[in-house]
């Protein structure tokens, strides 16, 4: 093994000649990427770390292919082919005759400025990337190939396997006792929770959750190319640590947002999967996979500290994933939450900003609605109020929706805002009362607007036609007509948001926390 890789930077150090470029050599724990002119040809390291196995030139041109076929799913203009490399490790010859002497992986070049983790350190990670990259994801998951029930992959067993070798290959590194009691403590949670999660990891993989996903996304492996954000660099190498439940595809990207210091981005891109999935079910199994892709990147930070090229600041990084991993750990307290407010006061634009600074996840009674009825969220019903979707039967399945949804939250161990306009006093006491059941708080946001406001909003909203309301001026002169306004007791649980004066989220915040403290 260690002439193989010694081997390997002979010819990667001669490769800068034969690529007859200004060649730059980028380093990773299992790969060394050369860059030259319009191209990168990328080399796997004759390594075996025990999660993935490079050691043999058989299995490196197994991966090789691998990774072209995986990647061209999401970046199929990145991906061109694989290069064999012939004659020896001080003349290599590309593509040439003779015996084979290893592979390369040939891409088209682009700028480092790129990565969105480079995009994000500019400050340059808009809201309408994250919901983009959030519609890309659903995409993706919609049509690839998904495990069936004769599968190996997605099991409980194998699904904790990962987790089980994170731990048992970070702990042999580890030198200092502080270190080490934080990851027995970690440790002992996984397994706990695993056991907890048992059944509805299982009903996940029977429920077609479980697909062939990239498996490593994070910001580094995502780059903005012609405004797009791309994926690429999948995971190739293990077949148990691709085939896994799309959740944990996005509590990879989730967690690496909160872990690079923007947890509003982290909770939008959440919310957007969620919403346009409908997969609330999996909030189940959230935690569980938050803190084992935090265990992830910290194993590579602990592996790319013990290699010493490589060591600087990877110490500092461990750490802080040790740190993400226990604060996903951490039990938070639920709370419901539900929108009282006529068409155009400002309900969703008031629950997204709650939802990016707090732990609320967001079900949308319009969303839902459509969810229902087999329609995308900005698809036309053709409905008028009081037919078709719009019907009372369709308002009593909406809202009995929206309370399954709650329920499903809140029993996962989060807090939930429901958005919807809620003017009977029989919808706000059935959400009441599931909040008593559950002993949780349970607030009002009464959100209003001046009626020429809410008119304006809603004739701007039709006219845009990029909205899953479909409320138009008659919906608001019908509501505006037969809402039923707060109750006494009802305005006790409420805080009041006035959208015209354009209040301080953060203050918001203040508010609904001060709320629930009492």
């Amino acid at each position: 093994m260690d002439a193989t890789f010694a081997r390997q930077e002979i010819l990667v150090t001669a490769l800068r000649n034969v690529l007859g470029e200004p060649v730059e050599v980028v380093e990773t724990h299992i790969s060394w990427v050369l860059l030259a002119g319009d191209y990168a040809y990328k080399i796997k390291k004759a390594v075996d770390l025990g999660f993935l196995d490079f050691s043999t030139l058989g299995k490196r041109h197994f991966y090789c292919a691998e990774e072209l076929r995986l990647n061209r799913r999401l970046a199929p203009d990145l991906y061109l082919e694989v290069v064999p490399i012939a004659g020896s490790a001080d003349h290599p010859v590309l593509s040439g005759p003779g015996p084979l002497i290893e592979y390369a992986v040939k891409m088209r070049r682009f700028p480092q400025f790129c990565l969105l983790d480079q995009v994000l350190l500019r400050g340059e990670l808009t809201s309408e990337m994250i919901d983009a990259i959030a519609r890309k994801i659903v995409d993706f998951h919609g049509r690839t190939a998904v495990a069936d029930n004769k599968s190996p992959f997605g099991t409980p067993e194998r699904t904790h396997l990962p987790m089980v070798e994170n731990f048992a290959q970070i702990r042999p590194r580890l030198r200092d006792k502080k270190d080490l009691i934080r990851l027995d403590e970690l440790e002992r949670w996984s397994e706990q929770e695993y056991l907890a999660r048992w059944d509805a990891l299982a009903a996940r993989k029977a429920r077609g959750f479980v697909r062939e996903c990239h498996g490593d996304l994070h910001l580094g492996n995502m780059a903005l190319l012609d405004g797009e954000a791309v994926p690429f660099d999948c995971i190739e190498f293990s077949d148990n640590l691709r085939w896994i439940d799309v959740i944990s595809e996005v509590a990879f990207l989730t967690m690496d947002l909160h872990g690079r210091g923007r947890s509003d981005l982290a909770r939008r891109f959440l919310n957007a999967y969620l919403e346009q999935t409908g997969d609330y079910e999996g909030l189940e199994v959230l935690r569980y996979y938050l803190v084992y892709r935090a265990m992830v990147r910290a194993k590579v930070a602990c592996i790319k500290a013990g290699q010493e090229r490589l060591s600087a600041g990877h110490w500092a990084q461990y750490r802080n994933h040790i740190e993400l991993a226990t604060e996903f750990a951490r039990p938070l307290q639920p709370l419901l939450t539900i929108t009282h407010g006529l068409s155009g006061a400002g309900k969703t634009t008031v629950t997204q900003s709650l939802l990016e600074a707090t732990s609320l996840f967001r079900v949308r009674s319009d969303v839902e609605r459509k969810r229902l009825y087999g329609l995308k969220p900005e698809a036309r019903s053709g409905a008028g109020t009081g037919e078709s979707i719009y019907s009372p039967e369709a308002n009593e399945r909406t809202y009995r929706r929206l309370t399954e949804v709650a329920r499903g939250i809140i029993q996962s161990g989060f807090s939930a805002i429901v958005d919807a306009a809620f003017l009977k006093r029989r919808e706000r006491a059935s959400f009441h009362e599931l909040a008593q059941e559950l002993n949780i708080p349970f607030v009002i946001l009464d959100v209003t607007a001046p009626e020429n406001l809410l008119r304006e909003r809603v004739k701007q909203r039709m006219q845009q036609g990029r909205d899953a309301s479909e409320a138009d001026i008659t919906v608001l002169e019908n509501q505006l007509r037969n809402s039923e306004p707060l109750d006494a007791s009802e305005l006790a649980l409420a805080i009041d948001v006035d959208t015209e004066q354009k209040e301080n989220i953060q203050a918001l915040v203040q508010r609904l926390m001060k709320a629930t403290s009492c």
